[in-house]
């Protein structure tokens, strides 16, 4: 695993959240930017899944209004694959399994989706992921990507030092079995980062500021991040989950493309109003470094 910087004053998790996530994430960070508030002047960004997606094209500093549409580049509607609702719904049974060691439950998991392989479509997912997020460079910012080997359910975590290409690592990160193939990087396969945790916050130890954005806070609610040992104090947190009128335009399922641009309006829309509690604190920290 990537070892991360040991300071940073404010940090952004960006969590996993399917297609309808990705564009609520988006249209949110968008709408940020038009109030003033760039978050991709972070100190780190912690990406998984569709957090990956979408913090890679914020760090590069693309324009996220790419995000608005479902037929944006790297989410064409006629070739977008089809999830397997029947293969996902065996992935997150594995997960739910009491008492199962986390590890083993991502090495099941991992199985499943090694059976699903599929060059052609691993290709086009790949190809999709580098369209959308408009670079193939890792960005000079701190940005990291969360993923699992499928094979030994071992967590990976890379940056621009790692020696892992950014697309590959963005499209791993976002390869939930049954929804996108495992993706090959250095020879192993890797699956969806959320595997491990939907936010992955552990990896913002050290935050004086932690800015979670998390997609999915309704169904898979966190845990408030425990106290920093470095820092004597728990940091200041800010989370931010879909509002109701973004549960709306979710609809039921994560991966339908009609839902994808009603998220993306939805994020816009909720920025005005959760943008003046991350900006006081915001500008707190910017202040103190």
């Amino acid at each position: 695993m990537t070892t991360a910087p040991s300071r940073a004053d404010r940090v952004l998790v960006l969590g996993g959240g399917g297609r309808t996530g990705t564009a609520w994430m988006a249209g949110l960070l968008l709408g940020l930017q038009r109030a003033g508030l760039d978050m991709g002047h972070a100190d780190r960004i912690i990406g998984t899944s569709a957090g990956a997606i979408v913090g890679a094209a914020l760090a590069a500093g693309r324009d996220l209004g790419r995000f608005a549409q479902p037929g944006a580049p790297g989410e064409p509607a006629r070739n977008a694959p089809r999830p397997d609702p029947a293969r996902m719904h065996e992935v997150l049974t594995i997960l739910a399994t009491p008492g199962l060691e986390p590890g083993e439950a991502r090495r099941r998991a991992g199985k499943l989706a090694l059976a699903d392989r599929d060059p052609d479509a691993e290709q086009a997912q790949i190809s999709g992921r580098r369209a959308l997020i408009g670079t193939d460079a890792w960005p000079d910012r701190c940005l990291m990507i969360v993923a699992v080997d499928a094979a030994s359910g071992e967590p990976a975590v890379w940056d621009r030092a790692s020696g892992v290409p950014l697309v590959p690592a963005v499209t791993a990160s976002s390869a939930f079995p049954g929804a996108s193939p495992p993706i090959q990087v250095g020879g192993r396969w890797y699956i969806d980062g959320a595997l491990r945790s939907g936010t992955n916050t552990d990896l913002a130890a050290g935050a004086r500021l932690l800015v979670v954005i998390e997609p999915l806070a309704h169904l898979f609610p966190r845990q408030a991040p425990q106290q920093e040992p470095e820092t004597g104090r728990a940091g200041a947190v800010v989370s931010v989950a879909p509002d109701a009128a973004s549960l709306r335009a979710f609809g039921t399922d994560l991966y339908d493309l009609a839902s994808w641009n009603p998220a993306y309006q939805a994020g816009l829309a909720q920025a005005a109003t959760v943008a003046d509690e991350i900006g006081v604190q915001w500008s707190k920290e910017a202040g103190m470094a």
